[in-house]
């Protein structure tokens, strides 16, 4: 089931992830509907939402009385789990708070890097067969303990109308007051641009389809759009499993992504070939039961196996790779955590299934994918915020480190910076002398 790749001695194999959708179709679509609703807001808004999703809508903003509906409708353990992932969450991202630098460099030279939120920010939260209310958790709860001034989510209407009711508890949670009614490119646009009902953000967050992830990465360019999260691709797992590995739990873990979409990957590096042989019969076994089956199948056809020599070389393959998820199901994995040097998020050992990362261990699950995570870390509350650098200095300290400055910007040709130091200097020296 999974395609097998082969191995050279003392080299460790690429996995080459199937190719993103080069559609220029897509980025043409992308681009006439961020101009559109740049132009004509909410009336565009409306004619999109008709046009593309079949949903008539009046009014975007989800009301009060959309919202205590959906706390009636759903029971009271679903609550009680939402709280408990809410509160794990909530700890580890507090966790996190960073404090300002205020500090002398020498003598009358003070600086500082303050640390701010950045104000206002969106969250797209995908609909349709899977709505992702754990992606809002992940997105507003570091967003509230930064200190955003506002957060909005944008997520699609479902047929009738109204959005699922787990979103609407999870922005409850995370104290987020407005909550719209509208998805696709369409929503990203209203995020980063604006509308009569919809707030202009500075930096949106969350996942979504190939229109969606090509609107975020068209408006992050535009310099009059919006920042975002991070360069977004399909979900991935890489699990590397050593002889003592239960075959099940690998099998059940490669599904858990795989059912994500017909484009995610799953990956699995063992050194041992029993194993492996033990692995895809229990694919075969599982991958019928699963609702969404078909799903999983498409993604296990673009997925792969290696045989690896050793663990070095399963963690070589896997540094390489650089996966959204590492799982290492292998004896006392602690020991090999220090060797990880690409990954989005790594779960360690046999109780550390990827779905408690997704959910509720703490951990937030908006990771880099698609190699990303060779230079991009998991979304957190510095992605939130920014940080602003200050300086002061007082006549002496001036007069310290003016002459160093005045030489450095002389060596680079910028006569102007030296004479923006140099000014001041002769200015501190005619005081002296009138003093004097």
């Amino acid at each position: 089931m999974l395609r097998r790749l082969p191995t050279q001695p003392g080299s460790a194999p690429v996995i080459r992830r199937p190719a993103l959708r080069a559609d220029s179709r897509v980025a043409q679509d992308v681009r006439e509907i961020l101009a559109e609703v740049r132009q004509g807001g909410d009336q565009a808004l409306r004619e999109l939402s008709q046009r593309l999703d079949r949903v008539s809508m009046d009014r975007f903003a989800v009301s009060e009385e959309e919202r205590e509906a959906a706390r009636n409708e759903v029971d009271a353990q679903t609550l009680s789990d939402l709280q408990v992932a809410h509160d794990q969450i909530r700890a580890f991202h507090l966790a996190q708070k960073t404090e300002s630098i205020d500090m002398e460099t020498a003598p009358g030279i003070r600086c500082e890097r303050r640390t701010v939120a950045v104000p206002r920010v969106g969250a797209y939260v995908p609909g349709g067969s899977a709505p992702l209310f754990s992606t809002l958790l992940m997105i507003g709860i570091p967003a509230a303990i930064a200190g955003c001034e506002l957060c909005i989510v944008c997520t699609p209407p479902r047929a009738d109308g109204t959005v699922d009711p787990h979103v609407l508890l999870a922005a409850d949670l995370c104290g987020i007051e407005s909550v719209f009614k509208v998805g696709g490119a369409q929503a990203i646009a209203a995020m980063a641009y604006g509308s009569e009902s919809i707030p202009q953000v500075h930096k949106i967050f969350g996942p979504g389809n190939a229109w969606v992830t090509e609107a975020k990465n068209q408006v992050a360019a535009d310099p009059d759009g919006a920042a975002i999260d991070m360069p977004a691709g399909p979900s991935e797992v890489l699990v590397i499993a050593d002889e003592q590995a239960d075959a099940t739990f690998v099998a059940a873990d490669l599904l858990s992504q795989a059912e994500h979409g017909p484009d995610s990957q799953v990956v699995l590096v063992t050194t041992c070939e029993q194993l492996a042989d033990r692995v895809e019969k229990e694919l075969e076994a599982r991958l019928p039961l699963l609702p969404r089956r078909d799903v999983a199948r498409q993604s296990l056809a673009a997925s792969c196996l290696v045989i690896s020599a050793d663990l070095q070389q399963a963690l070589d393959v896997s540094n390489s790779y650089a996966p959204e998820h590492l799982i290492l199901q292998v004896r006392d994995p602690r020991r090999w955590l220090d060797r990880v040097q690409n990954a989005g998020s790594v779960f360690l050992g046999p109780w550390a299934p990827e779905s408690v990362g997704d959910y509720a261990s703490g951990t937030n699950h908006v990771l880099p994918t698609y190699g990303q995570a060779r230079a991009h870390s998991g979304l957190g509350v510095s992605a939130f915020q920014k940080t602003i650098s200050v300086q002061e200095l007082t006549p002496d300290g001036l007069r310290a480190i003016g002459p160093v400055v005045e030489r450095l910007s002389e060596s680079e040709g910028l006569r102007a910076h030296t004479e923006a130091v140099s000014v001041r200097l002769r200015r501190l020296r005619e005081n002296a002398e009138k003093r004097a």
